[in-house]
């Protein structure tokens, strides 16, 4: 019997390790900051706070930007966003522009109800940013904290809100080469082409807005990846 428990221990222990994705890494812990930085400088911008454990910001601020690097990766975090507030979370992008938005993809955040970016559905909360639209219905009022999951292998990317997916498109297709020559990204010839980079958290809106239980985990690369 010891035998037969023993050989079963190691069959459930080995069974999938070759494919099982990596631990979860948290990149907040509600104490430090050890793990950010701004975009293009070492040093933490101006304005973002730690605030009873959670990461916040109140008025426009620059962006807070991971020090390392992610490829394809599954990202989960909470979000609170005052009333009107408006701010995003950007994935990939690269420190080569002056902005980052230039070269990064965007998961809107926003006050559905009252922030500026309400007229089209391209630019409400969990939209790739004026890509792929998000339907209605999933989104807390302002001031509730929202959940947010973000997975990205290859090319494709996934936006969920709340349990419930959003979004889902395929990087470099040609539906996605349509919509970004036909918006304000076209100008910038790198926009969404990065196969790793930054996560990033907007800061260059008024208002107020927090953050919590920031994790993330690498998954095993897409054959699909450029």
């Amino acid at each position: 019997m010891l035998i037969r428990t023993v050989l079963a221990v190691a069959v459930v222990a080995t069974a999938g390790c070759g494919d099982a994705a990596p631990n979860w890494r948290v990149l907040f812990d509600g104490t430090s900051l050890k793990d950010w930085k701004g975009y293009k400088t070492d040093t933490i911008p101006a304005g973002w706070k730690i605030e009873n454990g959670t990461l916040a910001k109140d008025g426009h601020v620059g962006d807070l930007v991971t020090k390392d690097e992610f490829g394809d990766f599954e990202l989960e975090l909470d979000w609170r966003i005052g009333a009107a507030g408006n701010s995003g979370i950007f994935y990939r992008g690269t420190e080569e522009y002056d902005r980052i938005y230039w070269s990064a993809p965007e998961y809107q955040l926003l006050d559905d109800v009252r922030g500026e970016d309400n007229k089209t559905r391209l630019t409400c909360a969990g939209a790739a940013y004026a890509l792929y639209p998000s339907p209605a219905g999933h989104l807390k009022p302002a001031g509730e904290w929202n959940r947010t999951r973000i997975v990205a292998r290859g090319p494709h990317v996934e936006h969920w809100l709340n349990g419930t997916k959003l979004v889902d498109y395929e990087l470099w297709s040609p539906d996605w080469e349509a919509k970004v020559a036909a918006s304000k990204f076209a100008k910038y010839p790198r926009f969404g082409r990065a196969t790793r980079g930054h996560i990033a958290m907007q800061g260059d809106h008024a208002g107020t807005l927090a953050f919590r239980n920031i994790r993330i985990r690498e998954l095993p690369a897409s054959s699909a990846a450029r």
